[in-house]
């Protein structure tokens, strides 16, 4: 999708009011901010940390295969036209920044233990053919000889070439620096409430040191914490709640002989458990995630830690030789149908993009064009029609907290 010029890097637009002014700096809310300064509006972004987020605690999976969910086709469509303008927008972005995104075209490896596991995947992998998706069935020894650090038990699995993967810290610093070159003004500070004027319209927020921030159009993009701003009218509040994921972060032997630990993605159910294991080609090893409905605690737990490490051993024996580099708790964005909530709301000048769940990385790029094309004037494509905020209808919430109240 081709944009107009553009200001050259570092230039200020313009001290007038902003066309658009995001409401949060996770990778969604920088996307949208980048991509509506490229169409030549004055665009500015409020968050205390830009580029911090859900981002800093997501393994970066581009699996739009592999994450196929039953009851979720139309999801997918979504998911795929953002995977497939993955390579043009690294590569827009590296050369806009300089910045090395870590995208790795190396494929996915889902792979099952037992033979319960085993009849899951051959039920993904019909869903998969019928949807009109490339994967392949191997057996375990296919598997191993895929990767040979497999355990010996892995009885089957499923190639997928087509998901690959990214550094979600790398893409939010990249899409952080392509702002302020696009001469987006950031305010490092909470937004504490929306203004609605005369004619019920949004007109800005107001800050948590008193600033009031007029703009054209407001874009909340706050992730999990996008339901917390005080000001919304109930009933365009964004029903999204947060969802506690915990991830490792090991480091694999970069020097000596020999094949590395695992060469792609790997992920399989483990007793019930969702685990994935992603070699990032710096020598880091993700190992993630749990998925928890526990509110707005992100403490790491010891039993969070067990698990995780306990279903990758299962996977991968070596695993519990490498060292433990980093253990962290996120919240992922869910929405009651655990797509995202795309566009414009009943409101007149606020619009959506939050809601992306376990997809917000993969769903980066498309997120960007969509924004860009309605902030401008446009309608969404077809396959983003159905993730309109309107599919939920009025809603009715009870009072909730600023946006600027941290959680617990």
């Amino acid at each position: 999708m081709s944009s107009p010029p553009h200001t050259p890097p570092h230039t200020p637009r313009t001290s007038r009011t902003p066309d658009v002014l995001v409401v949060g700096g996770g990778i969604i809310g920088l996307v949208t901010a980048w991509r509506a300064a490229r169409r030549g509006l004055v665009t500015a972004l409020v968050d205390p940390e830009p580029g911090g987020g859900a981002a800093q605690v997501a393994a970066g999976m581009l699996a739009a295969v592999t994450e196929l969910h039953y009851g979720e086709e139309t999801l997918l469509a979504l998911n795929l036209a953002s995977a497939r303008r993955y390579p043009e927008f690294a590569a827009e972005l590296t050369e806009l920044t300089g910045h090395d995104l870590g995208y790795r075209r190396c494929g996915t490896l889902a792979v099952a233990l037992d033979a319960d596991d085993r009849a899951h995947l051959r039920e993904l992998h019909a869903l998969q053919q019928r949807s009109g998706l490339e994967s392949e069935w191997l057996s375990g020894r296919e598997c191993r000889r895929l990767e040979p650090m497999l355990a010996p038990g892995v009885r089957g699995g499923l190639r997928v070439d087509g998901d690959h993967q990214i550094d979600p810290r790398r893409l939010a610093h990249a899409l952080l620096a392509a702002c302020e070159r696009e001469g987006v003004v950031l305010h490092r500070v909470w937004a504490e409430r929306l203004t609605v004027g005369r004619g019920e319209r949004a007109t800005g927020v107001v800050t948590a040191d008193g600033t009031a921030l007029e703009a054209g159009q407001v874009v909340l993009a706050g992730g999990s914490l996008s339901g917390r701003l005080t000001g919304v009218p109930e009933a365009v509040l964004p029903p999204v709640r947060p969802v506690k994921g915990q991830v490792l972060r090991l480091a694999m032997p970069r020097t000596g002989v020999g094949a590395p630990l695992l060469n792609r993605t790997v992920r399989a159910v483990v007793r019930g458990n969702h685990v994935y294991l992603v070699p990032r080609e710096s020598g880091e090893l993700v190992v993630g995630a749990t998925s928890e409905e526990l509110g707005w605690d992100t403490t790491v737990t010891a039993g969070g830690v067990y698990e995780l490490l306990r279903d990758a051993h299962e996977l991968v024996p070596g695993i519990t030789e490498l060292p433990l580099t980093e253990t962290r708790a996120g919240l992922r964005p869910g929405s009651p149908d655990n797509a995202p909530l795309l566009g414009r709301t009943d409101l007149d000048g606020l619009l959506l993009a939050t809601g992306h769940y376990r997809n917000g990385v993969l769903l980066t790029p498309v997120t960007g064009d969509v924004m860009a094309d309605v902030l401008t004037g446009g309608e969404p494509p077809e396959e983003a029609r159905p993730f309109s905020p309107r599919r939920f209808g009025p809603r009715r919430f009870g009072a909730v907290p600023a946006l600027s109240e941290q959680p617990a």
